[in-house]
């Protein structure tokens, strides 16, 4: 196992004959016992590793949020460009579409920075769990052939 959980021992209870001495039962109980504890440290790094994950897809997802704003801002910006353009002929709506422009682009930033942290989080695969779990199953089929 290469998670660092805790190793299952391979002993039986204490206070049971050594594993030479143990009867198939002691054996079974062990086994079990060992079994559960593995399933729980495979959980539990599961769990810890899609919490990490998750919360690097929210960064992304509050960053999408944010460029939704700029870009409603900006829009509204734009907008207002266009009414000032069409009531006065030059000067103001000049400087409202370069304002609006500038939002537009602050956005752009937001949505690309946004996608790149959701694209980094995706897949929600908790990648270490699986690969120890499968060395897990390897040693169990190693050691029940032996």
């Amino acid at each position: 196992m290469s998670h660092g959980m805790s190793e299952p021992t391979g002993s039986v209870a204490p206070g049971s004959p050594a594993p030479a001495d143990a009867s198939i039962g002691d054996l079974i109980k062990a086994m079990s016992a060992d079994l559960s504890r593995l399933v729980r440290d495979e959980i539990q790094l599961a769990q810890t590793e899609i919490s990490a994950k998750v919360k690097q897809a929210g960064v992304g997802v509050g960053a999408f949020g944010g460029a939704g704003v700029l870009a409603l801002y900006g829009i509204a910006v734009l907008i207002a460009a266009a009414v000032l353009g069409l009531a006065v002929v030059l000067a103001p709506w000049l400087a409202a579409l370069i304002v609006g422009v500038v939002v537009l682009a602050i956005a752009g930033v937001a949505a690309l920075i946004g996608k790149r942290k959701v694209s980094e989080a995706a897949p929600v695969v908790p990648e270490r769990t699986v690969a120890s779990v499968k060395e897990d199953v390897a040693e169990i089929k190693e050691s029940i052939q032996r």
